[in-house]
């Protein structure tokens, strides 16, 4: 098996908040006076960096913590708006049920993660949550040392540049997915380990061994 240990963002990876994102965007911004985004602007600040995005938004740095505490308040009073992605529990149960520990590292909180997740919860080992906009790093390596896995044997996926950077500041593989926030082009410039356009290469690349199974018993059900 490749992986042991999968490390999963949650906002554009496994729940579908992007929607939820642009209806919100514009309060958080009159509420802690940085600029508003226009529907022009979207597309190319898919394109661009968590630190290019705060650059181009004017948000002060030292407003970040309130403005994350702020986001969480809201996503939890949106939570029935949020699902997951289509296919998201069927990949992360044969994940689990091929033996690959999973984690959630998010900068939401692990209430919010948990009532998102639903009953896909509990297939999870570890939460590390209420991450930074750059704290990822520490959490990912507090995870990997709970887990008892070696780095190599890690994968974090994600949706936007950040994890791929907070991937690799500890040394670990970064997988990213090209139906989150951040647009494919901007991810695969960024020259992640893997690249995944649909949920099931996921398992494909951290399961061959499941995807072989699951085909021998769809070629044995046809033949009999």
């Amino acid at each position: 098996m490749p992986y042991s240990l999968a490390i999963f963002d949650l906002d554009g990876t496994l729940a579908d908040s992007f929607p939820w994102f642009l209806r919100t965007i514009n309060d958080v911004a009159d509420r802690f006076g940085f600029r508003r985004v226009a529907d022009e602007d979207i597309e190319g600040l898919r394109h661009a960096s968590s630190r290019e995005i705060l650059s181009r938004l004017e948000v002060p740095l030292w407003k970040l913590p309130a403005i994350a505490r702020h986001a969480r308040r809201l996503k939890a009073e949106a939570a029935a708006e949020i699902s997951l992605f289509a296919g998201v529990e069927t990949m992360l149960r044969t994940l689990a049920e091929s033996g690959v520990q999973l984690a959630m590292v998010t900068s939401d909180s692990e209430a919010n993660a948990r009532e998102k997740l639903g009953d896909c919860a509990t297939l999870f080992a570890h939460f590390d949550c209420a991450a930074s906009l750059f704290g990822k790093p520490a959490k990912f390596r507090r995870v990997i040392r709970r887990a008892g896995v070696e780095p190599g044997k890690v994968i974090s996926i994600g949706d936007e540049v950040r994890d791929i950077e907070a991937a690799r500041t500890v040394g670990i593989a970064c997988g990213a997915v090209g139906w989150g926030y951040a647009a494919p082009a901007a991810l695969r410039a960024m020259a992640p380990d893997h690249m995944f356009d649909q949920m099931d290469e996921i398992v494909w690349t951290l399961c061959p061994g499941a995807v072989a199974r699951m085909s021998e018993a769809i070629s044995g059900n046809a033949g009999g």
